[in-house]
């Protein structure tokens, strides 16, 4: 762990940061699976609401 000594003799203990690497874009494939997702799951929760709203 990595200790600093501040003023008075007190330790201070910082957390090891990670290893910053810079992001790729996504693939087409992605994209398209990202598109099917969302559809999905606009598809359930305007499912849920419908029965929702029928139930009550």
């Amino acid at each position: 762990m990595p200790y600093t000594n501040e003023e008075g003799g007190r330790l201070n203990n910082f957390a090891v940061e990670p290893k910053v690497y810079k992001a790729e874009p996504p693939t087409p494939n992605q994209k398209r699976n990202y598109l099917i997702m969302g559809v999905l799951a606009t598809i359930l929760v305007a499912g849920l609401i419908f029965v929702a709203a029928s139930v009550s």
